[in-house]
Protein backbone atom coordinates (compact mmCIF):
# COMPACT_ATOMS: atom_id res chain seq x y z
CA UNK A 1 0.00 0.00 0.00
CA UNK A 2 1.51 3.22 -0.81
CA UNK A 3 0.71 6.78 -0.09
CA UNK A 4 1.84 9.91 -2.31
CA UNK A 5 1.42 13.68 -0.80
CA UNK A 6 0.65 16.25 -3.65
CA UNK A 7 -0.93 13.33 -5.43
CA UNK A 8 -4.29 15.04 -7.53
CA UNK A 9 -1.73 16.56 -9.98
CA UNK A 10 1.35 16.31 -11.74
CA UNK A 11 4.17 14.23 -10.78
CA UNK A 12 2.13 13.28 -7.63
CA UNK A 13 -0.63 11.70 -10.12
CA UNK A 14 1.61 10.49 -12.48
CA UNK A 15 3.40 8.66 -9.38
CA UNK A 16 -0.40 7.43 -7.69
CA UNK A 17 -1.18 6.31 -11.86
CA UNK A 18 2.13 3.86 -11.76
CA UNK A 19 1.81 2.69 -8.47
CA UNK A 20 -1.89 1.71 -9.86
CA UNK A 21 -0.36 0.09 -12.73
CA UNK A 22 1.47 -2.26 -10.63
CA UNK A 23 -1.71 -3.42 -8.60
CA UNK A 24 -0.37 -1.50 -5.80
CA UNK A 25 -3.09 0.43 -3.59
CA UNK A 26 -2.77 4.39 -3.29
CA UNK A 27 -3.82 7.06 -1.59
CA UNK A 28 -3.22 10.43 -2.03
CA UNK A 29 -3.06 13.04 0.34
CA UNK A 30 -3.53 16.52 -1.07
CA UNK A 31 -4.47 19.98 0.52
CA UNK A 32 -7.43 20.17 -2.50
CA UNK A 33 -9.86 17.29 -1.25
CA UNK A 34 -12.21 17.82 -3.87
CA UNK A 35 -9.42 17.24 -6.47
CA UNK A 36 -8.11 14.05 -4.83
CA UNK A 37 -11.33 12.53 -4.39
CA UNK A 38 -12.18 13.14 -8.19
CA UNK A 39 -8.86 11.03 -8.71
CA UNK A 40 -10.17 8.08 -6.37
CA UNK A 41 -13.62 8.42 -8.60
CA UNK A 42 -11.59 8.33 -12.05
CA UNK A 43 -9.45 5.14 -11.12
CA UNK A 44 -6.46 6.76 -10.43
CA UNK A 45 -6.28 5.97 -6.12
CA UNK A 46 -7.56 4.01 -3.90
CA UNK A 47 -8.37 6.47 -0.97
CA UNK A 48 -8.17 10.10 -0.54
CA UNK A 49 -7.69 12.09 2.12
CA UNK A 50 -7.10 16.28 2.60
CA UNK A 51 -3.80 17.58 4.48
CA UNK A 52 -1.47 20.67 4.67
CA UNK A 53 1.53 18.60 5.22
CA UNK A 54 2.82 22.04 6.64
CA UNK A 55 0.97 21.58 9.65
CA UNK A 56 1.60 19.02 12.62
CA UNK A 57 -2.62 17.92 13.30
CA UNK A 58 -3.31 18.18 9.40
CA UNK A 59 -0.70 15.06 8.89
CA UNK A 60 -1.71 13.45 12.23
CA UNK A 61 -5.30 13.30 10.89
CA UNK A 62 -4.31 11.89 7.60
CA UNK A 63 -2.26 9.21 8.87
CA UNK A 64 -4.56 8.10 11.22
CA UNK A 65 -7.46 7.76 8.78
CA UNK A 66 -5.19 6.27 6.38
CA UNK A 67 -4.50 3.53 9.16
CA UNK A 68 -7.47 3.12 10.22
CA UNK A 69 -9.11 2.36 6.15
CA UNK A 70 -6.25 0.24 5.39
CA UNK A 71 -4.32 -1.12 8.36
CA UNK A 72 -0.72 -0.88 6.72
CA UNK A 73 1.39 1.04 4.46
CA UNK A 74 4.75 0.10 2.50
CA UNK A 75 5.76 2.85 1.28
CA UNK A 76 5.73 6.95 1.05
CA UNK A 77 5.89 9.53 -2.00
CA UNK A 78 6.84 12.77 -0.14
CA UNK A 79 5.87 14.79 -2.99
CA UNK A 80 3.58 18.00 -1.88
CA UNK A 81 5.19 21.18 -2.89
CA UNK A 82 4.66 25.04 -3.71
CA UNK A 83 6.45 27.21 -6.44
CA UNK A 84 8.60 29.91 -4.70
CA UNK A 85 8.59 33.64 -5.71
CA UNK A 86 10.99 34.78 -8.59
CA UNK A 87 12.11 37.52 -6.54
CA UNK A 88 15.94 38.85 -6.35
CA UNK A 89 16.43 38.25 -2.77
CA UNK A 90 17.02 42.13 -1.36
CA UNK A 91 13.24 42.01 -2.60
CA UNK A 92 11.91 38.59 -1.07
CA UNK A 93 9.69 38.54 2.10
CA UNK A 94 10.87 36.50 5.18
CA UNK A 95 7.15 35.24 5.12
CA UNK A 96 6.78 33.66 1.15
CA UNK A 97 10.91 32.21 2.22
CA UNK A 98 9.29 30.45 5.26
CA UNK A 99 6.05 29.32 3.09
CA UNK A 100 7.95 27.18 1.28
CA UNK A 101 10.14 25.55 3.44
CA UNK A 102 7.27 24.64 6.01
CA UNK A 103 5.65 22.99 3.01
CA UNK A 104 9.07 21.02 1.24
CA UNK A 105 11.06 20.95 4.05
CA UNK A 106 9.14 21.33 7.14
CA UNK A 107 6.27 18.83 5.10
CA UNK A 108 9.10 16.30 4.17
CA UNK A 109 10.01 15.65 8.04
CA UNK A 110 6.35 15.55 9.77
CA UNK A 111 4.80 13.08 6.73
CA UNK A 112 7.93 10.48 7.79
CA UNK A 113 8.05 11.03 10.72
CA UNK A 114 4.18 10.43 11.37
CA UNK A 115 4.40 7.43 8.87
CA UNK A 116 7.40 5.83 9.60
CA UNK A 117 5.92 3.52 12.63
CA UNK A 118 2.82 2.01 10.94
CA UNK A 119 5.39 1.83 8.33
CA UNK A 120 7.41 -0.50 10.58
CA UNK A 121 4.32 -2.24 12.42
CA UNK A 122 3.86 -3.50 8.51
CA UNK A 123 7.70 -4.94 8.42
CA UNK A 124 9.09 -2.10 7.02
CA UNK A 125 9.25 -0.10 3.55
CA UNK A 126 10.39 2.99 1.00
CA UNK A 127 10.27 6.43 1.34
CA UNK A 128 11.04 8.74 -1.34
CA UNK A 129 11.28 12.47 -1.29
CA UNK A 130 10.93 14.48 -4.27
CA UNK A 131 13.90 16.91 -3.72
CA UNK A 132 14.99 19.08 -7.44
CA UNK A 133 18.15 20.31 -9.34
CA UNK A 134 17.15 23.56 -7.38
CA UNK A 135 18.99 21.56 -4.31
CA UNK A 136 21.62 20.50 -6.26
CA UNK A 137 22.96 23.73 -8.71
CA UNK A 138 22.09 27.28 -7.84
CA UNK A 139 19.35 28.36 -9.61
CA UNK A 140 19.10 32.44 -9.21
CA UNK A 141 16.11 34.18 -7.21
CA UNK A 142 15.37 30.63 -6.08
CA UNK A 143 16.98 30.90 -2.30
CA UNK A 144 13.88 29.20 -0.66
CA UNK A 145 12.94 26.38 -3.20
CA UNK A 146 16.58 25.40 -3.43
CA UNK A 147 17.28 25.59 0.38
CA UNK A 148 14.47 23.57 0.66
CA UNK A 149 15.08 20.72 -1.62
CA UNK A 150 18.89 20.80 -0.54
CA UNK A 151 17.48 20.11 2.97
CA UNK A 152 15.32 17.43 1.71
CA UNK A 153 18.46 15.78 0.04
CA UNK A 154 20.47 15.48 3.19
CA UNK A 155 17.73 14.71 5.69
CA UNK A 156 16.97 11.58 3.15
CA UNK A 157 20.49 10.52 4.30
CA UNK A 158 20.24 11.05 7.45
CA UNK A 159 16.86 9.01 7.68
CA UNK A 160 18.26 6.22 5.86
CA UNK A 161 21.44 5.77 7.90
CA UNK A 162 19.01 5.86 10.75
CA UNK A 163 16.31 3.05 9.70
CA UNK A 164 18.22 1.67 7.41
CA UNK A 165 18.96 -1.69 10.07
CA UNK A 166 15.07 -1.56 10.74
CA UNK A 167 13.75 -2.40 7.20
CA UNK A 168 13.23 1.09 5.79
CA UNK A 169 14.87 2.74 2.85
CA UNK A 170 14.84 6.28 1.98
CA UNK A 171 15.88 7.81 -0.87
CA UNK A 172 15.14 11.00 -3.04
CA UNK A 173 14.67 11.90 -6.61
CA UNK A 174 16.01 15.35 -8.16
CA UNK A 175 14.25 16.11 -10.92
CA UNK A 176 14.72 18.69 -13.91
CA UNK A 177 12.30 20.40 -15.80
CA UNK A 178 9.22 18.57 -15.99
CA UNK A 179 6.59 19.57 -18.04
CA UNK A 180 3.58 20.17 -15.50
CA UNK A 181 1.03 22.89 -15.25
CA UNK A 182 3.27 24.66 -13.13
CA UNK A 183 6.32 25.11 -15.39
CA UNK A 184 3.65 25.43 -18.07
CA UNK A 185 2.42 28.62 -15.78
CA UNK A 186 6.68 29.35 -15.34
CA UNK A 187 6.84 30.37 -18.95
CA UNK A 188 3.75 31.86 -19.67
CA UNK A 189 4.74 34.39 -16.35
CA UNK A 190 8.35 35.23 -17.89
CA UNK A 191 9.89 33.31 -15.68
CA UNK A 192 11.52 30.01 -18.21
CA UNK A 193 12.65 30.69 -21.21
CA UNK A 194 11.82 27.15 -23.04
CA UNK A 195 14.15 27.56 -25.91
CA UNK A 196 17.27 28.66 -23.14
CA UNK A 197 15.93 25.87 -21.09
CA UNK A 198 16.18 23.16 -23.86
CA UNK A 199 19.56 24.47 -25.05
CA UNK A 200 20.74 23.93 -21.34
CA UNK A 201 19.63 20.49 -21.05
CA UNK A 202 21.73 17.79 -22.71
CA UNK A 203 18.54 15.88 -23.96
CA UNK A 204 17.21 19.04 -25.53
CA UNK A 205 13.91 18.66 -23.44
CA UNK A 206 11.53 18.63 -20.74
CA UNK A 207 10.91 15.23 -18.52
CA UNK A 208 7.86 14.08 -18.35
CA UNK A 209 5.50 13.15 -15.07
CA UNK A 210 5.58 9.50 -15.83
CA UNK A 211 9.78 9.50 -16.25
CA UNK A 212 10.19 10.75 -12.65
CA UNK A 213 6.89 8.36 -11.66
CA UNK A 214 9.09 5.23 -13.01
CA UNK A 215 11.90 6.36 -10.98
CA UNK A 216 9.98 6.55 -8.22
CA UNK A 217 8.13 3.47 -8.45
CA UNK A 218 11.57 2.04 -8.71
CA UNK A 219 13.12 3.22 -5.44
CA UNK A 220 9.67 1.89 -3.65
CA UNK A 221 10.64 -1.71 -5.24
CA UNK A 222 12.27 -5.18 -4.44
CA UNK A 223 14.41 -4.20 -7.73
CA UNK A 224 15.98 -1.25 -5.27
CA UNK A 225 16.62 -3.26 -2.27
CA UNK A 226 20.29 -2.71 -1.92
CA UNK A 227 19.19 1.24 -2.34
CA UNK A 228 18.94 3.40 0.61
CA UNK A 229 20.51 7.61 1.14
CA UNK A 230 20.62 8.35 -2.77
CA UNK A 231 19.32 11.24 -4.39
CA UNK A 232 18.89 10.68 -8.06
CA UNK A 233 18.81 13.15 -10.39
CA UNK A 234 16.35 12.46 -13.31
CA UNK A 235 16.88 15.88 -15.36
CA UNK A 236 18.24 14.77 -18.62
CA UNK A 237 21.48 15.68 -17.81
CA UNK A 238 21.19 19.14 -16.58
CA UNK A 239 23.10 18.90 -13.12
CA UNK A 240 25.94 16.63 -15.11
CA UNK A 241 26.33 19.60 -17.79
CA UNK A 242 29.68 21.86 -17.03
CA UNK A 243 30.87 22.67 -20.41
CA UNK A 244 30.49 26.63 -21.80
CA UNK A 245 27.64 26.70 -24.32
CA UNK A 246 24.60 25.24 -25.24
CA UNK A 247 24.70 21.73 -23.94
CA UNK A 248 22.18 20.60 -26.89
CA UNK A 249 23.40 21.72 -30.20
CA UNK A 250 20.67 20.14 -32.46
CA UNK A 251 17.78 21.65 -33.47
CA UNK A 252 16.01 22.99 -30.67
CA UNK A 253 12.75 21.09 -30.12
CA UNK A 254 9.60 23.01 -30.49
Amino acid sequence: MALVTGGADGVGLATALRFRKAGIAVAIADIDQGKAQARVDEGAADFAVRCDVSEEASVKAAIAALDERFGRLDAVVNNAGVGSAHKPTLEQEAAEFTRVLEVHLRGTFLMSRETIPLMLRSGGGAIVNISSIAGVVGLPRRNAYGAAKAGISQMTKSMACEFASRGIRVNAVAPGFIATALVTRLRDEGFVDFSRLFSRTPMGRLGEPAEIAEVIHFLCSPAASFVTGAVLSVDGGWSAFGDAGPAYDAQTPE
